[in-house]
């Protein structure tokens, strides 16, 4: 086996989402090419040497058994990845992404397609300021100074601003940074499955609805119109309980909670099943209780559409749902599709299932995985 080699690498991006772009890129570096161990700050800087918009860089540190060419098509083919096309022409260029191998440990590499040191690093303080962020000691194996002296003696005198974007090593420290994260769905969308997964994959506390004994559920899909109300009420007194008991106490040895309901989801249900004097009745005492309840930082609503949920209605086998009417679940999807309508100061995202197998296939519950930490980076940070 290779041993692992200390590798410093510089990162831009001028075109896009450049954030996400950076961010993404962290986390295909991290599950690809090796462990990032350290990352600097984010600076903004006017493009050098060609027309274009600013670009935000960054520096990280990561150890990889990969030897240098190796490392390089890896990074190529991650900025291809990215959208990225290398032009052949003379000149720089925009681009979604670009990373630059600037050490590689102390070696001297010196070939047609690889030079490390990288040849103008010490030209660049879009480069130096952040690798000074995370190793300020390190000396160039060449120039024979470190990277303080090599800020210090740069004579790039363009505009460079620290911004207060932040960049993680990996997904289990993005989603740390959350306190709460509510997924919701109509009946058979899988919120509770990938709640699981979550939890599990990223060590978060687990809160799921827990209704399977309720006495009302069997009797209200065979007699809507007389169990309405009771389920309603009941469902509400359940789910405030168990809501404010789950997530009032934070479990010190989880990085954070995630759960398959949000308690809001009773005024969906019952604006849909109650008679118009139940519902106002059954409001003024959830309105009550909401004030009460922790609100979660993201609320991902997952959205699929009728044929498949009664598809997935049916492939789990619960007696008492098998009855459910196309036109109900419509019903939930639009009451769900207005509660966010009318929340906008709801941090929430929409995610459309389509033929997403998050379950069976990895690939698409990194799909998922990804859309949720975009919408944390770009509404958290």
């Amino acid at each position: 086996m290779s041993q692992k080699q200390q590798v410093y690498l510089s990162l831009g991006s001028n075109m896009g989402n450049r954030i996400l772009s950076l961010q993404n890129a962290l986390f295909s570096i991290q599950n690809n090419i090796g462990e990032i161990v350290s990352v600097s700050g984010v600076y903004e800087n006017p493009a050098v040497g060609f027309e274009g918009g600013d670009f935000l860089n960054a520096c990280i540190a990561l150890q990889t058994e990969l030897p240098p060419t190796k490392l390089l098509a890896s990074l190529l083919q991650i900025e291809r990845d990215f959208g990225r096309e290398r032009n052949t022409s003379e000149g720089y260029h925009s681009r979604t992404l670009d990373i630059d191998i600037i050490f590689y440990g102390n070696e001297i590499v010196s070939s047609e397609e690889l030079t490390i040191p990288h040849p103008s690093m010490a030209l660049r303080n879009f480069v130096l300021k952040p690798l000074s962020d995370i190793v300020p000691q390190f000396y160039h194996p060449i120039i024979n100074k470190d990277i303080r002296n090599l800020l210090q003696q740069c004579k790039d005198r363009s505009k460079l601003q620290k911004t207060q974007h932040r960049l993680f090593k990996s997904r289990m420290e993005l989603f740390s940074q959350l306190q709460f994260i509510a997924i919701e769905g109509n009946i058979g969308a899988g919120k509770t499955t990938l709640t699981k997964m979550i939890a599990s994959d990223f060590n978060a506390k687990l809160v799921l609805e827990r209704f399977a004994d309720n006495p009302f559920l069997p009797k209200f899909y065979k007699d809507q119109a007389r169990y309405a109300f009771p389920l309603e009420m009941s469902f509400l007194a359940d789910r405030y309980q168990q809501f404010t008991d789950d997530t009032l106490q934070f479990d010190l040895f989880k990085n954070f909670m995630v759960s398959d309901y949000d308690i809001f989801k009773s005024l969906i249900f019952a604006q849909i099943t109650l008679q118009k004097e139940e519902f106002n009745l059954y409001r003024k005492v959830f309105n009550f209780m909401y004030k009460e309840v922790k609100k979660p930082d993201i609320y991902l609503y997952l959205h699929q559409d009728t044929e498949r949920l009664l598809e997935n209605i049916k492939k789990r086998g619960r007696d008492y749902e098998q009855d459910i009417s196309p036109s109900y679940l419509d019903k939930i999807n639009r009451g769900y599709l207005d509660f966010i309508k009318a929340h906008p100061n709801q941090n929430s995202m929409i995610l459309n299932l389509g033929d997403l197998d998050f379950v069976n296939n990895t690939g698409d519950y990194g799909t998922i995985l990804k859309a949720l930490g975009d919408q944390i980076i770009l509404s958290c940070f």
